[in-house]
C-alpha cells in the first residue's frame, strides 16, 4: 500500500510542477483583475435598478385607488327658510361623516411614461459606461505591476549570471592566494563585490514578492500563479484609432440630457383620465337625506398646464448649456489624449534608437572585461580594476534588458492611451 502511494505521488509531481510553471500573459492579468474588481458587480446592480424603475413606470397606467375618511362638525348648514304648506324640509346635521374610495385611471399621459422609460434606459447606459471607464483605468495599474515584476525578474537573471562569474573568478583567486601569487586583499575585494551582488539579489527578490502580492490583490490569484510572466507580442503603434470608453460615456451623458429635454416637453402635454368615487356617509350625495347612505360618482377629466411662464423653455436652455459643458469636457479629454500619445510616441522612438546602440556597447564591454580578466590573471591590474569593468558590462546588460521591457511597456501604454487592446 505504501509503495502504491509513493508511485502515485511520483506520477503527480511532474504535473504539479508543470502547472506551477504555466506562463502568465498581460492579457490574462487584465482579465483576472477585471473579473476580481468589486466595481464589476455594479453592472448587475444597475440592471436590477433599471428593471425596478421600469416596473414602477409601467404602473402609471394602472388604476390609482385611495381610501379616505373624515368626520367634521360645522358651525352652520344649508337651510331652506321658505315655509311651505304641509311640507317639512329636513335640515342636515352639523356633524357629517364620510368614508370613501377615490379611483383614478390614466387614459393618456401625453407620452410622459414613454419619456420616463427612455430616460431610465439612458441613465442606466450612462452608469454602465461609467463602470466601464473605471474598469478600463484598472488596466494601467495592472500594466505597471506586470512590467515592474518582469523587469525585476530579468535583472535577477543578469545578477545571478554576475554571481556565477564572480564565483568562478573566486576559485581562481583563492588558488592564486594559496600559492602566494596574489595578495589576500585582492580576494577580499572580490568577496566584497560578491556580497554586494548577493545583497542586490535579496533586495530584488523582496521587491518581486511585494509587486507580486500587489498583483495578487488585483487579480485574485496567488503569487505562485503569477511568477512566470511572459512579455506580450509587439504592438503596432502607428495610426492607432481612438477607442477610449470615455468617448462613449460622453455620448451617454448627451443622451441623458436629450431624454431630460424630451420629458420636459411631455410634461406640457394635456392628460386625459377617468375618475370615480364610491363611499358611505352622512349625508350622501342627497344633501336633504340626513341619514347614512352609500353613493358613487364616475367621470372623465383632463388637465393641461397651458401657461408655465417659460419655465420649460428656461429648463431646456439649461440642458443645452449642460450639453455644451459635456462637449468642452470631451474636447479637453481628446486634447489630453493627443498630447499623451505624442509624448508616448517620442518615448518609443527614443528607446528604439537607444536599443540600437545597447548591443554594440555590450559587445565592447565584453571584450574589455575579457581583456581585464586576462590582465588580472597575469598580475598586470588589480581586482578593483577587474570589478569595475565587470560592473560596467553588467550595467550595460541591465540597460539592454530594461530598455527591451520599457519599449514593450511604452507600446502597451500607447495602445492603452488610445483605447486599443
Amino acid at each position: 500500500m505504501k509503495t502504491v502511494k509513493t508511485m502515485f505521488l511520483i506520477l503527480l509531481f511532474p504535473a504539479h510542477l508543470l502547472m506551477a510553471q504555466e506562463i502568465v500573459t498581460l492579457e490574462q492579468c487584465q482579465t483576472w483583475a477585471r473579473e476580481n474588481h468589486p466595481v464589476l458587480k455594479q453592472l448587475d446592480l444597475y440592471q436590477q435598478i433599471l428593471d425596478l424603475k421600469n416596473e414602477n413606470n409601467a404602473t402609471s397606467f394602472l388604476p390609482q385607488v385611495n381610501l379616505n375618511g373624515q368626520a367634521t362638525y360645522q358651525s352652520a348648514v344649508t337651510k331652506i327658510a321658505i315655509p311651505l304648506p304641509n311640507i317639512k324640509i329636513p335640515t342636515v346635521d352639523k356633524d357629517q361623516y364620510k368614508f370613501y374610495l377615490d379611483f383614478k385611471q390614466t387614459i393618456w399621459d401625453g407620452g410622459l411614461s414613454k419619456a420616463k422609460e427612455l430616460i431610465n434606459n439612458a441613465e442606466n447606459a450612462g452608469n454602465l459606461q461609467q463602470t466601464e471607464v473605471e474598469l478600463y483605468q484598472l488596466k494601467e495599474k495592472v500594466n505597471q505591476f506586470f512590467f515592474t515584476s518582469f523587469l525585476i525578474q530579468e535583472n535577477l537573471k543578469i545578477l545571478e549570471k554576475k554571481k556565477e562569474t564572480l564565483a568562478e573568478r573566486r576559485k581562481i583567486v583563492e588558488s592564486a592566494v594559496s600559492n602566494g601569487m596574489v595578495l589576500s586583499s585582492e580576494l577580499d575585494q572580490l568577496l566584497a563585490e560578491l556580497i554586494k551582488t548577493e545583497q542586490l539579489v535579496i533586495e530584488l527578490k523582496s521587491n518581486t514578492e511585494t509587486v507580486l502580492y500587489a498583483m495578487s490583490i488585483l487579480t485574485g490569484k496567488t503569487t505562485e500563479q503569477l511568477k512566470n510572466l511572459i512579455l506580450p507580442e509587439e504592438h503596432a503603434v502607428a495610426d492607432l484609432p481612438m477607442k477610449r470608453p470615455e468617448l462613449n460615456l460622453f455620448s451617454r451623458q448627451n443622451e441623458i440630457l436629450n431624454a431630460n429635454s424630451e420629458i420636459l416637453q411631455k410634461q406640457r402635454n394635456p392628460r386625459l383620465f377617468g375618475f370615480g368615487q364610491a363611499g358611505y356617509g352622512k349625508p350622501g350625495l342627497n344633501m336633504l337625506n340626513n341619514k347614512f347612505d352609500t353613493y358613487y360618482l364616475v367621470g372623465v377629466g383632463f388637465s393641461w398646464n397651458v401657461l408655465d411662464w417659460k419655465t420649460t423653455s428656461r429648463q431646456k436652455q439649461m440642458i443645452k448649456l449642460q450639453q455644451d459643458i459635456v462637449q468642452t469636457k470631451q474636447q479637453s479629454f481628446l486634447q489630453n489624449i493627443d498630447l499623451a500619445s505624442d509624448q508616448q510616441n517620442k518615448q518609443i522612438n527614443q528607446i528604439t534608437e537607444l536599443l540600437k546602440t545597447d548591443q554594440k556597447l555590450i559587445s565592447i564591454r565584453e571584450r574589455i572585461t575579457k581583456t581585464t580578466a586576462s590582465k588580472l590573471e597575469n598580475g598586470n591590474i588589480t581586482m578593483a580594476d577587474y570589478i569595475q569593468d565587470l560592473n560596467a558590462e553588467t550595467t550595460a546588460r541591465l540597460m539592454l534588458e530594461t530598455r527591451k521591457i520599457q519599449l514593450k511597456e511604452a507600446q502597451i501604454k500607447l495602445a492603452n492611451i488610445r483605447g486599443n487592446e
